[in-house]
């Protein structure tokens, strides 16, 4: 499990995400809607010159201050703090662009590195695109794999990260994420769903302040098998995991079947849902709030949230980007945060 930071950090390390896309949008609005909607102070690591563009694109009148990290809380009163990058970013929205890469992935690297060093509290990241960072040599499958990397570099341990959908009405998990439903069978195992609920129920006591979580496991198939009829894989592989769970002390069970899953009552009786497959997870968090839902990284030794949302190149520049999920990122890290240093 990640070991715990030590640090007295009051502010939040968001990365600007890709320049072209409305990360930048929603950042400049949760900073003037800042005072009304109590959004916790961030520091902006992106180009000055590039969100002030943007800002003017956008017709907001929102001061932008260069600033550190050591000051940034103080300067959040008054204005938004941008930890400004070595590299320049462009102001073309809807346009990704190559030359945007080093930019968008020293955000990355500071944000991570400041709050490892206990300089911000938690890495709240704005979208990237893939596309144009493979462009440029990326050679990570994507954003999480990426922030996996840098803590594992820091701490010299493997980190499996496990990427789980936190709303107001459900938190939900998928084992398995991006692959083929198809191949969703093959690669489930006793020992995926065990490792993947340690983390869940560490970081549910740690950071989330659930003393003892409860965790239902959804079953794969119909009816979570029907005793077989349906498929083998709940008896044979998720019912036996839950009970090597149960042994260690963790409150897992199931396998239940996911139709009944997550209707109110079913969901007053657990802290958050283990599913077997992306969509199995992602259906119900989104339909039951899908501007307040918010991507929490588990088994990473620092926090990280992010709004449950692309990059929306299409409406980059526009105005009418929601920052309702970025800014429902920033309070639930900075909630985990206080958590994690109250523990």
């Amino acid at each position: 499990m990640p070991k715990p930071i030590s640090r007295n950090a009051d502010v939040l390390a968001l990365t600007i995400g890709d320049p072209a896309g409305i990360g930048v949008d929603v950042a400049l609005v949760a900073w003037d809607r800042h005072l009304e909607e109590s959004v916790p102070a961030f520091a902006l690591f992106g180009d000055p010159a590039m969100i002030a563009s943007r800002a003017r694109r956008l017709g907001v009148s929102v001061p932008i201050e260069e600033t550190s990290l050591a000051e940034a809380s103080g300067v959040f009163r008054r204005a938004l703090p941008v930890i400004p990058l070595t590299a320049r970013l462009t102001d073309r929205p809807g346009v990704p662009d190559i030359a945007d890469a080093s930019g968008i992935i020293e955000a990355i690297d500071r944000a991570v590195a400041a709050t490892l060093s206990g300089e911000a509290a938690a890495v709240v990241t704005c979208p990237i695109a893939k596309k144009p960072l493979y462009d440029a040599g990326f050679r990570f499958p994507g954003h999480t794999e990426y922030l996996a990397h840098l803590a594992q570099q820091a701490s010299g341990r493997p980190v499996r990260p496990v990427m789980m959908l936190a709303g107001p009405e459900l938190r939900a998990v998928p084992a398995t994420i991006h692959i083929p439903l198809s191949a969703v069978p093959g690669l489930l195992s006793e020992d995926l769903i065990i490792e993947t609920a340690r983390i869940m129920a560490h970081d549910l006591s740690r950071r989330f302040g659930i003393a003892r979580p409860r965790i239902a496991v959804a079953g794969l198939n119909p009816h979570a098998g029907e005793g077989g009829a349906l498929g083998k894989e709940d008896d044979a592989i998720i019912r036996p995991a839950i009970e090597r769970l149960v042994a260690e002390g963790i409150g897992a069970f199931g396998p239940l079947p996911a139709d009944t899953l997550f209707h109110a009552r079913a969901r007053a009786t657990y802290d958050a849902a283990l599913c077997m497959y992306h969509d199995q997870a992602l259906i119900p968090a989104k339909a039951l709030a899908f501007d307040e839902t918010v991507n929490v990284t588990l088994g990473l030794p620092f926090i990280r949230t992010s709004p449950d949302h692309g990059t929306a190149f299409d409406i980059a520049g526009k105005g009418i980007a929601r920052p309702d999920s970025l800014i429902a990122a920033l309070r639930l890290a900075a909630e985990l945060a206080a958590n994690e240093a109250g523990a």
